[in-house]
């Protein structure tokens, strides 16, 4: 996955990681920043998604795509598509754009709206990257959790720069018997939570 990106994809990421650090310094207000994850999460989710067991692949929050380009890498090597969800209509088209710029039109899917209004459609999940607003981690968590198949994954970011919002919602995953679960402490802190069978 790694040693192949195409050249288009390569340009998109480059263009956007420079976005999101300029956002954090020039005084973008905070809901148009882009808040993208690092290059390391997203490699780390790659490789997570591409090991998935069957089912669907989903996104909750895209952002301007970003990490759905690190999805769409595993997703091209295991011949499945991606569905990702964006709440907010400004970030679904640039979202839109990185995808046609990027050429994963074709692995990718963008449902603009709330993933919560979706869930029961989705059937059942392989692998799920959670990366919305905090305060609907704890509902989207327990909206995926019985979607997912034996052996499949959760991971949620933030765990670790948002440990205090996310406090409550870490601690259930963590003693949450359906699922094996850690923090690992890669980006900004990633819940890892795999499906019990």
């Amino acid at each position: 996955m790694f040693h192949a990106i195409a050249p288009e994809i390569l340009e998109r990421m480059h263009e956007l990681e420079r976005r999101d650090e300029a956002d954090r310094t020039d005084g973008t207000p905070r809901l148009e920043r882009l808040r993208q994850i690092p290059e390391e999460t997203g490699r780390f989710i790659a490789l997570w998604a591409a090991s998935a067991p069957e089912g669907a692949v989903i996104e909750i929050g895209t952002s301007a795509g970003y990490s759905a380009l690190w999805l769409s890498l595993a997703c091209r090597a295991t011949g499945r598509r991606l569905t990702t969800f964006e709440l907010l209509a400004n970030k679904a088209a640039m979202a839109r754009q990185t995808f046609s710029r990027a050429g994963v039109d074709d692995l990718v899917t963008l449902v603009e709206g709330d993933f919560l209004d979706h869930a029961e459609r989705i059937g059942p999940v392989g692998f799920c990257f959670l990366d919305a607003e905090k305060e609907a981690y704890a509902a989207c968590y327990d909206a995926v959790v019985p979607l997912l198949v034996p052996g499949g994954l959760l991971v949620a970011d933030n765990a670790i720069n948002h440990r205090e919002t996310l406090q409550e919602m870490i601690d259930a995953a963590l003693g949450d018997e359906r699922v094996d679960a850690l923090v690992v402490p890669i980006g900004k802190g990633e819940l890892v939570c795999r499906r019990r069978s």
